[in-house]
């Protein structure tokens, strides 16, 4: 089977540490083809860097299909497009943070989201109540710039172990959920370091597509996520008309 894992933002860099934590999980019959985002900010930080990390996301996720992909990751940990992917695309398409969040619901009672800041603090935590987590998860924010993430003299690693032992002491938790795909090389590490289940969202989610592969199963096209109707966009948004993007 072939699973397209597409980094949203478009640091090639990050995409390389996506790739690899996806491949350290995936199946020997599971090819992983990792792609990064040709168009959009370095990171995705807020709302503003999501929304225009969209079009790009869209364009590789339909690139994907066409090439033969039979399921879609979306490597950010807020969900970047999730919704207009899975209407866009016919093979199933998976969050980082909805896959996360269900692999721990299955180990612990109650788990704790550590993310980079706090402007992505608040829409994690939006996703935490969409999915239906707000009364087993809490969200903390450990003052990390995404980027900040790849350079080994910034601190952030240590900063990251911190909020996870406050979050140990503090909330309780009983797993730690890592809320950004740029730690997913660091989830191992992090579990043995603190003797409790550490979660990353990439290999979540390469399991999850996996298995809804094998059982035959893609988006529904009922609803919420039924094909979009055919019209006309303008403006540098033309290539994005219904039909469209998933022809070119």
């Amino acid at each position: 089977m072939q699973i397209l894992v597409v980094n949203p933002n478009t640091t090639a860099s990050m995409t390389d540490t996506i790739a690899a934590a996806a491949r350290g999980v995936a199946g020997a019959l599971t090819e992983v083809i990792a792609v990064t985002s040709s168009m959009g900010p370095a990171s995705i930080e807020g709302y503003y860097d999501e929304a225009l990390a969209v079009p790009g996301l869209l364009m590789e996720i339909a690139a994907g299909e066409r090439a033969g992909a039979q399921a879609a990751i979306i490597a950010c940990f807020d969900d970047t497009g999730l919704d207009a992917a899975r209407a866009m695309a016919s093979i199933p398409v998976i969050g980082i943070c909805e896959a996360a969040l269900s692999v721990a619901s299955y180990i612990a009672q109650r788990f704790t989201v550590v993310t980079t800041t706090e402007r992505s603090r608040v829409p994690v935590e939006g996703l935490v109540q969409r999915y239906g987590m707000a009364g087993r998860a809490r969200v903390r924010a450990a003052d990390i710039a995404v980027l900040a993430l790849e350079d080994p003299a910034s601190g952030a690693v240590e900063k990251l172990r911190g909020e996870i032992a406050r979050a140990i002491e503090e909330d309780r938790a009983e797993a730690i959920v890592l809320g950004c795909a740029g730690m997913a090389d660091l989830a191992h590490q992090l579990q043995e370091e603190f003797d409790l289940p550490v979660i990353d969202g990439v290999g979540a989610a390469v399991k999850q597509a996996e298995a809804l592969i094998a059982l035959g199963l893609s988006t529904s096209k009922r609803g919420a996520y039924a094909s979009p109707l055919a019209k006309s966009y303008r403006g540098v948004l033309k290539s994005f008309s219904p039909g469209t993007i998933a022809a070119e």
